[in-house]
């Protein structure tokens, strides 16, 4: 055997997780090493690149080939997950507006301050008119623009109609074509440390330690709220629907999933990851394959922190007093807002103008709130993805696992039962 061919068996015998670690260490040292070395975040390019490039095509042919044949079916598990996402991105609004009330952030606006060429939304029904412009949106266009809430709907379209017409040879072909994209898949995120050593090479480079200096106090609090969703309020929810203990579910999701999360900062180019983690964890291909790229979409408990958050630190900057009322108001409008935060450019940042609306805080302002937003983004953005995708992963989890209960099968082993997963 030569000793290239050791190399490749000793990496692909090594755990993800620690080469993922290896590769951060790697990323962060090369950063202070050789700081004007720009090539040297390509591999973090080239990988969130392959991610986002294979995740529309992954979501197509996946649900439309799972959808086709004869067995499969959508149950009262998707009612059940679809409603752990938006019940817990309305607690995460909720606990927001706690924090700001015990621990309330002010922000230092200047007229100096850059923000994004776009514009954000007028208010809630812009969103949900995009929402469902984005529905019946051109397939091929929604493949290449990576619409997720088109891909669903005409990938679910499309299954069932093959369901109904399409002969058994051709469900072995769309079986045999998702087979094939699920393996490219795989080989892509085999490839991950490399791409996770890029990303940290560049966050380091760009960013440095001076935003912790000025703006330390604001990120504590969105970064310590996020914390509390991830692992207080998400774990009680997932407790109290499994009637287990729900930490070593919650800690592989944020391991197998947030971790890449955090770094990729796109929950688009995540979808991939989270579909691994399911086959992983012997979820249902029928299932997931559906609930996944539409958590994507939905499932946003850090938006719904980072939106709230941030409105409030700038009610506490102008000096306006919230009542409770409002604040919980305030929450509400910021669950929903959320929700709809993918489909605007920008994500969750430019929703905050909407929510400050609420209290009559002027444009001029706000904008200047979300350049501050794009200031601390490459923590505040990378924590809010983690938050988001690595849930889509725990609550369809959640919803597998509720069934399994109700129809007498054992949870998995990691999980306290006698089921068997696919999870090494």
């Amino acid at each position: 055997m030569t000793i290239f061919k050791k190399i490749i068996n000793t990496y692909n015998n090594t755990g993800l997780i620690v080469r993922i670690i290896i590769g951060i260490v790697l990323g962060a040292a090369l950063a202070l090493i050789f700081p004007g070395a720009e090539w040297l975040s390509m591999p973090g390019t080239l990988f969130v690149g392959a991610l986002k490039a294979i995740a529309p095509l992954l979501v197509a042919v996946l649900v439309s080939s799972s959808l086709c044949q004869k067995s499969a079916q959508l149950d009262r598990r998707f009612a059940l997950v679809v409603f752990l996402y938006l019940f817990s991105t309305y607690l995460a609004s909720f606990a927001a507006v706690s924090a700001s009330f015990l621990f309330p952030q002010t922000i230092t606006l200047s007229e100096t301050l850059t923000t994004s060429q776009a514009t954000p939304p007028d208010g809630l029904s812009q969103i949900v008119t995009g929402l469902l412009t984005s529905v019946i949106a051109n397939p091929i266009e929604a493949i290449s623009t990576g619409n997720y809430l088109g891909i669903l709907f005409w990938a679910v379209i499309i299954g069932l109609a093959l369901k109904r017409f399409a002969s058994e040879a051709t469900r072995e072909m769309t079986r045999n074509l998702s087979d094939a994209v699920t393996q490219v898949v795989r080989w892509i995120i085999n490839l991950a440390p490399f791409g996770i050593m890029g990303l940290v090479y560049t966050a380091v480079h760009e960013s440095g330690f001076d935003i912790f200096v000025t703006y330390g106090r604001l990120m504590l609090l969105l970064v310590g709220t996020m914390l509390t969703v991830a692992l207080v309020l998400n774990p009680l929810i997932v407790a109290l629907t499994l009637r287990t203990n729900p930490y070593p579910l919650v800690l592989r999701c944020l391991r197998e999933s947030g971790l890449t999360a955090f770094f990729t900062r796109s929950s688009a180019a995540n979808i991939p990851v989270n579909m691994s983690l399911c086959e992983k964890l012997g979820l249902d291909r029928d299932m997931y394959s559906v609930s996944i790229p539409l958590g994507s979409t939905i499932n946003m408990d850090g938006a719904a922190v980072t939106i709230t958050i941030m409105t409030l630190a700038t009610a506490n900057t102008l000096g306006i007093e919230v009542s409770l009322p409002t604040a919980l108001l305030l929450s509400f409008i910021s669950s929903l807002a959320a929700c709809g935060s993918s489909g605007v450019t920008g994500g969750s940042l430019l929703l905050i103008p909407m929510a400050c609306s609420l209290f009559g805080i002027p444009d001029s302002v706000s904008m200047q709130v979300v350049g501050v937003g794009f200031i601390i983004g490459v923590i505040q953005d990378s924590m809010e993805t983690a938050i988001n995708s690595s849930g889509d992963v725990l609550f369809t989890a959640t919803a597998e696992y509720a069934q399994w209960k109700k129809e007498g099968k054992s949870l998995p082993t990691f999980l306290g039962g006698t089921g068997k997963t696919y999870f090494n």
